[in-house]
């Protein structure tokens, strides 16, 4: 059986092509969907994670375009995700 797609990017395996579909952010923390923007996590991009934190929640290495960041968990669920 194969494993479900990701909805987030928090969800997202390493290596997979993935698309963004769309930022959103907590109601804790508004400023997130615009600062997530201005990262380069637009609909359309292409994202993909390229190592996870030792923890389910730790911190993931994402590439977007041609930028790798470090995003914590909390930030990445922000990042709604489809396959390339």
């Amino acid at each position: 059986m194969s494993e479900p797609l990701p909805s987030s990017l928090a969800a997202a395996p390493p290596g997979l092509a993935l698309t963004v579909l769309q930022v959103s952010a907590p109601a804790h923390a508004p400023e997130w969907a615009s600062w997530l923007s201005d990262l380069g996590f637009l609909p359309g991009e292409a994202v993909r994670v390229l190592r996870r934190g030792s923890f389910s929640d730790g911190n993931l290495v994402v590439r977007v375009g041609q930028s790798t960041f470090a995003l914590r968990h909390a930030e990445a669920r922000c990042i709604d995700v489809t396959l390339r």
